[in-house]
């Protein structure tokens, strides 16, 4: 159903057509556009069609939970606001549902006047947010999180449309701070399985004799101190996603049930011996070559291949070339937004230490490092005195040529002045040197050059 234009549409999801119908006609009302859906699947599929700005969603619905939809709204349309509508109003519930985005929580029955001024406090807080955001658009994230328009970053893009269609096995490639859980969740959203859990396992931050029991749950005596059954991750994730970080870190003993069970679906809980089918998926990363891993006898190859249908390498920051700049404002936007401060400019020294740097911790280290400034640093602009020693003076590394001693000094000397804008004294004080000493060099530069 949909009302005459306004300036914001609002998607009505309840499983009671007297309920949407009631909300939509108060909508319309008041001049908002007013569409319906009455169910969460049917909600998820008009929101990749049509842009929404406000969705009120019932909390108990048939299927998956109003509470889903929250959470495919907040990791896939972040902009959009939610409104959680209930019949059965509990504390929990309330804290759970603003705490995973949704902006008010109503108990039925509710006045069309309280209805109305939640709708309206929604639709303000959107706009101050976006106000203060300033994005310009092509900072915007095209998944959660995932910014970028190099070449690399598109194919990365594509690859991850094409994983969520086919629903198969995923091993995603990268190293450490690329953003291979960002993947894995924009693969996992982005599918049949949106509604479903993601669960997200490091494999290497688990004791290999907890990873069987964390995995596929126990029984209770299985084992000293299991007082209690507990189901595994595998089991959290039924009809959605695990995901299984750092897979290149299981022993050889839990490779042999990962491998069953990606051949059979099937799992024991330790100390049980009945079967249990699961249904999901699994999306597996690694920051290592899996291959030469196999060569050396320390990951089984039937594994590698089981894992290996669809293969994914998310590209390294320093191959990205402007994206560490889109990147950078992202991240200075997002933590500027969340304390509250003004949304800090770059000057054109940091931009050209940011390219020139190698980022050996990619993504992870840039958004680190952004975090820091914007919490720590006041004043409107990032220059190049806020950013770590390290990065301040890094030289290219794409520069092959046999140089004297003399000249790689020379050639620090107009980067680390160039990053520093001809600040001489600033200058002086990265290079650990005293003004008048920097002088002298620059003199003699000039004199040899």
């Amino acid at each position: 159903m949909s009302g005459r234009k306004s300036s914001a549409t609002v998607l009505v999801v309840d499983d009671s057509a007297l309920t949407r119908e009631v909300i939509s006609r108060n909508l319309i009302a008041a001049s908002f556009t007013a569409l319906t859906a009455s169910n969460v699947e049917e909600a998820i599929s008009f929101l990749g069609e049509q842009q929404v700005d406000l969705i009120i969603t019932d909390l108990k619905m048939p299927g998956p939970s109003g509470l889903e939809l929250v959470r495919y709204v907040k990791e896939n349309i972040p902009e959009t606001e939610v409104i959680m509508i209930t019949g059965y109003p509990t504390i929990e519930g309330a804290v759970t549902a603003v705490k995973i985005g949704a902006e008010e929580y109503l108990t039925k029955p509710f006045t069309d006047e309280e209805l109305l001024n939640a709708v309206r406090t929604a639709l303000k807080k959107q706009k101050n947010r976006k106000t203060a955001s300033g994005y310009g658009g092509k900072s915007r994230p095209h998944f959660k999180g995932l910014v970028g328009e190099s070449d690399s970053m598109r194919v990365l893009f594509g690859r991850i449309e094409k994983a969520a269609r086919a629903d198969a096995t995923v091993l995603i490639s990268g190293e450490s701070g690329t953003g291979k859980e960002l993947v894995a969740r924009a693969i996992h959203y982005a599918s049949c399985r949106a509604t479903a859990p993601f669960v997200p396992v490091n494999c290497s931050g688990i004791p290999e004799g907890l990873l069987e029991s964390s995995l596929f749950g126990y029984v209770k005596g299985a084992f000293t101190g299991a007082a209690e059954t507990r189901a595994g991750f595998f089991q959290s994730a039924e009809g959605g996603t695990i995901f299984l970080d750092e897979i290149g870190e299981t022993p050889l003993s839990m490779q042999v049930k990962l491998l069953r069970f990606l051949q059979e679906k099937e799992i024991n809980m330790v100390g049980s011996s009945r079967i249990h089918k699961v249904k999901l998926r699994i999306v597996a990363a690694t920051n290592r070559n899996l291959e030469i891993l196999v060569q050396k006898g320390l990951f089984r190859e039937d594994l590698f291949f089981r894992l290996n249908i669809v293969s994914i390498i998310v590209p390294p920051l320093r191959e990205r070339g402007d994206d560490i700049i889109l990147l950078a404002r992202y991240f200075a936007e997002k933590y500027a937004n969340e304390s509250g401060t003004q949304i800090p400019e770059f000057t054109d020294g940091t931009i050209s230490a940011f390219l020139r740097y190698h980022w050996p911790g990619n993504v992870r280290e840039l958004e680190n490092i952004i975090h820091r400034i914007v919490v720590m640093e006041e004043g409107g602009k990032i220059d190049t005195r806020h950013l770590p020693p390290v990065m301040r003076t890094a030289i290219p590394h794409n520069n092959s040529t046999m140089k004297t001693l003399q000249e790689m000094e020379q050639e620090h000397i107009r980067h680390t002045l160039e990053i520093c804008e001809g600040n001489k004294t600033h200058a002086a004080e990265i290079l650990g040197i005293d003004r008048k000493t920097l002088r002298e060099k620059l003199k003699k530069m000039e004199l040899s050059g």
